[in-house]
C-alpha cells in the first residue's frame, strides 16, 4: 500500500473487512497515521480540533507494518522502493494522493495539504495580519473565511473572472458576494507572476505587499516517483475494476502481480459517463478502497476480470465557506441547461442566522439531471444525489418550484 492518507488506509480497512487476513505494508511519506484532510481549513484552522486522525487504529492490527515518513521512490513489477529498502508484493494498491501546486518565486508562500501546514499557519494568523491567498476555489475559500474571522485583512486574488471556477460563471459568479459580505478582498481576472519576499507580484507589474501568502490554486497526482512504470493520464490510468496498466516497455511487467489505483492519484475508466475520470474530494478517497479491495482479492481468488466489480461513482464534494455549505455532485457536459431552484442573488442581512439557500441543475438535452450544486440547501442534495445515480429526467418547472421537495421527483 503506497499511500497513508485515507486511501490507503481505508483500504487496509476493507482488505481487513472483506477477510484477507495476510500481511499487509503501508508505506506513507508522512510521519502520521492516516487523517482527515477536509478539517485542516475548517477545524484545524479555527484551533476547533488539533487531530483529524482517523480510528482505523492500524498501529494496533496484526499483520500490518507501518513504514511511516519513508516514502516511495520507485517502481518495478513485483517491488516498491522506498527510503527504507525495497518491499516486494503479491498485490500492491496506489494511493499516493496528490501534492499541491507552488507558484515561481520566493519560497514565501504556504500550502494547506498536510496537518504540519495547517497548525503553522494558524499559529500565524491574527488580527491586522496582511494575508494574501492565491486561488478562490475551495481551499482559499474556506482560508478566507476562518482568516476573516480572525481579524486578518485578507486578499484573495483569482486569475479568473469568478470564484469557484469548476462551477462556471452562471453559478460561481454568485460567490463573488460572499467575500464582501466577509470583509474580504476579492481580486478577479489577477494573475500572478512571481512570489516575492514580502509579497506578490502580479501581471502588469502591481505589487501587493503581504505578512503571509497562501497558495491554493491546486494539486497534480503525486505520481513522480512511479518513474514512467505505469500509464499516467491526469492520473494512474485504470480501468473500471481500479486496475492499472504497466507501460507497454516495462519488462516484467506481463504476468506481474496486480496494482490497482485508489483516491486522488487514481484516473479511472468511468461506465457512467464513458470517459476516464479523476476526482480529488475526499469521496472518491473514501469509496473507492471497497473496489480495489474487491478486485486484488477476487483476482487472488482466480475470478475472471469480466466478473470483479466496477467503480462507478457519481462525483460529489462539498465546501464549507462564508457561512454556507456548498455541495456539488455530477457532471455538466458544455451545453446543458442550467436551471436554478431558489433565488441566488438573495443577499444576507445582520438579523438572518443563517445565508439564504438556493440550488442549481443542469440539464441535458434529453432532459437528464446531469449535475446539481446546492447552497445551505443540504436536504436538496440527499435527494440530489438519488435523482443523479438514477439518471431521471425530472421536470424542470418542479424541480425549480422551492416548495416541491426533490424526493418527490424520484422514480418510484
Amino acid at each position: 500500500m503506497v499511500g497513508a492518507g485515507l486511501a490507503g488506509g481505508r483500504t487496509v480497512v476493507e482488505l481487513r473487512e472483506q477477510g484477507y487476513a495476510g500481511q499487509i505494508t503501508l508505506v506513507g511519506a508522512e510521519e502520521h497515521l492516516p487523517y482527515d484532510r477536509p478539517p485542516l481549513s475548517k477545524a484545524v484552522l479555527t484551533g476547533r480540533t488539533d487531530n483529524t486522525q482517523l480510528p482505523y487504529g492500524l498501529d494496533e492490527l496484526d499483520g500490518v507494518e507501518l513504514l511511516l515518513g519513508q516514502p516511495a521512490t520507485g517502481l518495478e513489477p513485483g517491488t516498491v522502493h522506498t527510503t527504507a529498502g525495497p518491499v516486494n508484493y503479491d498485490g500492491l494498491v496506489i494511493a499516493s494522493g496528490s501534492a499541491p501546486i507552488r507558484l515561481p518565486g520566493s519560497d514565501n508562500q504556504r500550502l494547506l495539504r498536510t496537518i504540519d501546514e495547517a497548525r503553522a499557519l494558524r499559529e500565524t494568523l491574527r488580527p491586522g495580519l496582511r494575508l494574501v491567498i492565491v486561488g478562490a476555489g475551495w481551499i482559499g475559500a474556506e482560508v478566507a473565511t476562518v482568516a476573516a474571522k480572525l481579524g486578518a485583512e485578507v486578499t484573495v486574488v483569482e486569475g479568473a473572472s469568478h470564484p469557484l471556477l469548476p462551477l462556471g460563471p452562471a453559478v460561481g459568479g454568485h460567490a463573488v458576494s460572499w467575500y464582501a459580505e466577509a470583509g474580504v478582498t476579492l481580486r478577479l481576472d489577477a494573475m500572478v507572476d512571481k512570489i516575492g519576499e514580502d509579497g506578490l507580484l502580479l501581471r502588469g507589474g502591481e505589487f501587493l505587499p503581504a505578512d503571509e501568502i497562501v497558495v491554493g490554486v491546486g494539486v497534480r497526482p503525486d505520481v513522480g516517483w512511479l518513474g514512467g512504470t505505469l500509464l499516467v493520464e491526469g492520473g494512474v490510468v485504470a480501468d473500471e475494476h481500479l486496475l492499472a496498466s504497466w507501460a507497454g516497455d516495462v519488462a516484467g511487467a506481463a504476468g506481474s502481480p496486480p496494482v490497482v489505483a485508489v483516491g486522488d492519484c487514481s484516473a479511472w475508466w468511468s461506465a457512467r459517463y464513458d470517459q476516464r475520470m479523476h476526482v480529488e474530494h475526499w469521496d472518491a478517497a473514501q469509496s473507492a478502497p471497497a473496489v480495489a479491495a474487491s478486485t486484488l482479492l477476487g483476482l487472488a481468488a482466480g475470478t475472471p476480470v469480466a466478473e470483479l466489480p466496477t467503480y462507478n461513482p457519481v462525483p460529489y464534494f462539498w465546501s464549507e465557506q462564508f457561512g454556507r455549505m456548498v455541495q456539488f455532485a455530477g457532471l455538466p457536459a458544455q451545453g446543458d441547461e442550467l436551471v436554478f431552484r431558489g433565488d441566488p442573488t438573495a443577499q444576507r442581512t445582520p438579523e438572518m442566522k443563517k445565508a439564504p439557500g438556493w440550488s442549481a441543475g443542469w440539464f441535458a438535452a434529453d432532459g437528464t439531471l446531469s449535475a446539481l450544486v446546492t447552497v445551505v440547501r443540504p436536504i436538496d442534495m440527499v435527494a440530489g444525489r438519488r435523482l443523479l445515480a438514477s439518471d431521471t429526467k425530472p421536470d424542470q418547472a418542479q424541480f425549480a418550484d422551492v416548495s416541491v421537495p426533490l424526493k418527490s421527483l424520484l422514480p418510484e
